[in-house]
């Protein structure tokens, strides 16, 4: 999030520049098109992990970027029954030397996963606007609520990058992050749900919800997760492509149970 930091970081040997955004998950973004021009500054290349954004909502190829990488199990696939990655590069020279390490290291997936996460593109369109508008909407109700005491949400005014979200994205996802203001309020809320299934991935047809301190970043130190603004409280939603009364409804119902600060 702050090319300072970029700048601090790189070395007299640096040939790559990585960043992710938006951030899992706190949902902070980077400018694309200023942090191409430091790597490319500093004769590195900028590579772009898109996968919460998917190539439907950005495209960091358009904005300098020389590599972008995804989760294909997320978005892409769209359906959770597959796991893979990718990478896109947009010159003949950078797509050559990385089909060479990937043939020679052996990374390469599977065809059916390969099957799947192609007939996931088929669809991507339709889903990623589904995605979206149970997003915003969600986002903007939970933003109303005394039970929550912050909403992370790119497309909300409220976002402090919330202006660099319109510039370099199409949409904001389905994927929101909130705080519940205690370890206890956030257990009993996740536990509550109905229609939101306690789960570690994103991006499939069906909303998820999970406990970011005690799931995916269990193994980050306490005090770095506390820097990254990272807290016992915070809960993080993939929403789906249900219809978006039924899932406020049950986020509804959980936050009742949840309790108020």
């Amino acid at each position: 999030e702050d090319l300072d930091q970029i700048r601090d970081a790189i070395r007299p040997n640096t040939k790559l520049v990585h960043v992710e955004t938006p951030t899992n998950p706190m949902m902070g973004l980077t400018d694309l098109a200023a942090a191409a021009r430091v790597a490319h500054d500093a004769g590195a290349l900028l590579s772009v992990d898109n996968t919460f954004a998917s190539p439907f909502n950005q495209r960091p190829l358009d904005f300098g970027a020389d590599i972008v990488v995804h989760s294909t199990t997320q978005y892409i696939n769209g359906h959770s029954d597959m796991v893979g990655g990718l990478i896109v590069v947009n010159e003949d020279e950078l797509h050559e030397r990385l089909r060479f390490l990937q043939n020679a290291a052996g990374a390469v997936p599977g065809p059916w996963d390969c099957w799947l996460a192609l007939r996931g593109t088929k669809t991507l369109h339709l889903r990623m606007r589904a995605h979206n508008e149970n997003g915003a909407r969600i986002a903007s109700w939970l933003e109303g609520r005394s039970e929550v005491e912050r909403v992370y949400y790119p497309g909300l005014e409220s976002h402090p990058q919330h202006e660099l979200a319109t510039r370099q994205m199409d949409g904001f996802t389905g994927m929101i992050s909130l705080e519940m203001g205690s370890l206890e309020r956030a257990r009993r809320f996740v536990e509550a749900v109905r229609i939101f299934s306690l789960a570690e991935s994103l991006g499939g047809v069906e909303s998820l919800i999970g406990h970011p301190a005690m799931m995916t970043h269990a193994s980050v130190p306490e005090d770095r997760r506390q820097r990254m603004g990272l807290t016992d409280g915070l809960v993080r939603l993939s929403c789906g492509v249900e219809d978006a009364d039924d899932l406020l409804e049950d986020l509804d119902q959980a936050l009742a149970g949840a309790g108020r600060s």
